[in-house]
């Protein structure tokens, strides 16, 4: 049997060569996924269409070499913990950022049932403004 540690490693591994399909793979039909408030896609979106929508075309159709690099994968069962830092360049304003983020997996029975992230959004937000922010 598959570990959660390893279903969610696979996910940034998909991530990481760009499998959309690999991504959503662990996803329940089901599944509640949130993005932070602040963040460009902030809110919560239900199942792998929406997240597949909401979250990764919207980050693709506004950023050049989106990416997140994972640091460490954390191990607590039902709940995964990814640390890393996003980046990307900003296709309007040609802005670049990093921003450190985490992401909380709860996963049951195989799949993730819930992903929280947990961003520094300031830079993200900078990056796609083209006044400064106050």
């Amino acid at each position: 049997m598959t570990s959660n540690l390893e279903i969610v490693s696979a996910h940034y591994a998909a991530s990481a060569r760009g499998d959309l399909a690999g991504m959503l793979a662990p996803l329940a039909a089901d599944t509640a996924w949130t993005e932070a408030a602040g963040f460009p896609c902030a809110g919560t979106y239900i199942g792998p269409e929406a997240v597949a929508e909401n979250v990764f075309a919207a980050l693709a159709k506004d950023w050049d070499g989106y990416a997140f690099d994972l640091e460490r994968l954390l191990d607590a069962g039902e709940r995964i913990v990814g640390v890393g830092t996003y980046r990307g360049t900003h296709r309007v304003t040609g802005k670049s950022f990093t921003a450190r983020v985490v992401h909380l997996w709860y996963l049951e029975d195989g799949v993730v049932r819930t992903f929280e992230q947990v961003v520094d959004s300031v830079p993200v937000v900078e990056a796609a403004q083209t006044l400064p922010l106050r």
